[in-house]
């Protein structure tokens, strides 16, 4: 699948709303299966993002748009996308490596901040990308593999983990 294909099915960043996953009683999660070469291919694919200089993101309209829907979802001021992310992308990137441990493939529990995290990542490769003055040509399998986590987020039932009793 080519790299338009997978930037277009992703929500656009002007109209998309995250759920509130707020629950009482319990910390939602999206248990989802992860290999660790699929693990290695986002790690990659972390670096490949990372390398790259974004100077002049307010002349791309995506990343405008992308950097706007952040403030809104975060409440946090204007920023570069790349600065905040990286670290969000590599506390992912560790919590997902600690929840599968030393096997090559397990369950790691996704959390609503992994799923934001995952979408900013994948929109912002996309605003990269479609920018004439930045350099970003990623893997076209390891954009591939962070969509199909994401799609596999997206489409897990939340659960509780660690659930707490009406009587507690």
């Amino acid at each position: 699948m080519s790299l338009e294909q997978v930037f277009s099915r992703l929500p656009d960043p002007r109209s998309h709303a995250f759920t509130d996953y707020s629950l009482p009683r319990g910390e939602p999660v999206f248990p989802i299966a992860v290999t660790r070469a699929e693990l290695t291919t986002i790690l990659d694919l972390y670096e490949t993002f990372r390398a790259v200089d974004p100077t002049g993101l307010d002349a791309n309209p995506f990343l405008e748009a992308a950097t706007t829907h952040m403030e809104r979802t975060f409440g946090v001021p204007r920023y570069r996308p790349d600065e905040q992310l990286a670290d969000d992308i590599a506390a992912l990137l560790n919590d997902f490596s600690d929840d599968l441990g030393g096997r090559s493939i397990g369950v790691v529990d996704a959390t609503p901040a992994h799923h934001r995290t995952l979408y900013f990542f994948l929109i912002s490769c996309r605003g990269y990308y479609g920018a004439p003055h930045i350099r970003f040509e990623p893997d076209e399998a390891a954009v591939e593999t962070l969509y199909d986590l994401y799609r596999r987020v997206t489409e897990q039932e939340v659960y509780l983990k660690r659930p707490s009793s009406v009587l507690e």
